[in-house]
């Protein structure tokens, strides 16, 4: 029967919904977790949103990247343990910041809504995942948030593919990639610890 390796659940699974990336882990170890996580964050979507409001996810030059620069203030608050009263907002935030950077930019490209929604479909669903998962003390393995991006990485592509002129084609690989990672590792998840899952979940249930 296949079985499949159980990563343990961290004291704050807070830090698991924030999908950090290669970037941000890194610019994370950087300051060792000393970093409150929630300030940073929300200075990140402030200017963010503002440079969104002011246009630039319409550009074809650099500035589509400002947005992108601006968010990864957040990234150095990805080591802390987020176990502050309030920290559970950040990855709301960066849901709220990723998704209203990578829409911006669909629409203001002309890209077809239907490309716009499966990329932010494959997104919600790989983080709906990530929740449920939680929930059933099954924590996904360390090498998805990596091949996932990360939100960091995922802006950073969109953010190229504008300056490139060829936004379209880059929702297009992205959706089919991430579509095709986050199906596929979530269905072979399930399917080979259905029941480790259960069992998790009593375990902690009587502790």
């Amino acid at each position: 029967m296949t079985t499949v390796h159980m990563t343990p659940v961290p004291r704050s699974a807070v830090v698991a919904y924030r999908d950090d990336g290669v970037l941000s882990r890194a610019m994370g170890a950087l300051v060792a977790g000393q970093l409150p996580p929630l300030p940073p964050a929300v200075v990140g979507m402030f200017v963010t949103g503002v440079l969104l409001l002011v246009g630039v996810a319409g550009t074809d030059g650099l500035a589509v990247f400002a947005p992108v620069v601006a968010l990864l203030l957040a990234g150095p608050g990805s080591s802390h343990p987020h176990d502050g009263r309030l920290d559970w907002l950040v990855p709301p935030i960066l849901r709220l910041t990723e998704y209203g950077f990578v829409a911006s930019v669909g629409f203001a490209h002309d890209v077809p809504p239907l490309l716009i929604v499966m990329l932010l479909g494959a997104m919600a669903f790989h983080h709906y995942d990530v929740v449920y998962r939680l929930r059933q003390r099954i924590y996904p393995p360390p090498w998805l948030a990596t091949a996932g991006l990360g939100w960091d990485g995922r802006m950073f592509l969109v953010a190229l593919g504008g300056l490139a002129g060829q936004v379209t084609l880059m929702f297009v690989l992205l959706s089919l990639y991430l579509w095709s990672l986050f199906a596929w590792e979530s269905v072979t998840c399930w399917l080979a610890a259905p029941r480790l899952g259960v069992d998790a979940a009593d375990m902690g249930a009587h502790d």
